[in-house]
């Protein structure tokens, strides 16, 4: 599966939004536990290696691609989560673990 990197500002209603929005799908999928996940409050933390080009916030990347930038609703940030586990299915599919 592929990591979440999601970054945030302490100020931001959206990313406490968002945030609060991943709680809840995290409850409600606790399989989703098990994504590699960093979040990142940008006056705080260093980014982690790696070019991210965004503007707004909250930004997730997913394996490093940008997949959603700004304001996030439930939908937005359970996409997310889906494109993490895309690539963890299709290597299953690819091994041989799922018919």
């Amino acid at each position: 599966m592929k990591n979440i990197v999601l970054f945030v500002t302490s100020w931001c209603p959206h990313c406490h939004m968002a945030l609060g929005v991943q709680e809840e799908l995290l409850a409600q999928h606790p399989e989703w536990g098990d994504i590699p996940l960093t979040v990142v409050d940008e006056e705080r933390d260093n980014p982690p290696p790696g070019a991210y080009d965004y503007y707004y916030v909250p930004t997730y990347y997913v394996g490093g691609v940008k997949v959603h930038e700004g304001h996030a609703e439930q939908e937005d940030v359970e996409r997310v989560f889906r494109a993490a586990l895309e690539h963890e299915t299709q290597r299953r599919l690819d091994d041989g673990l799922v018919p």
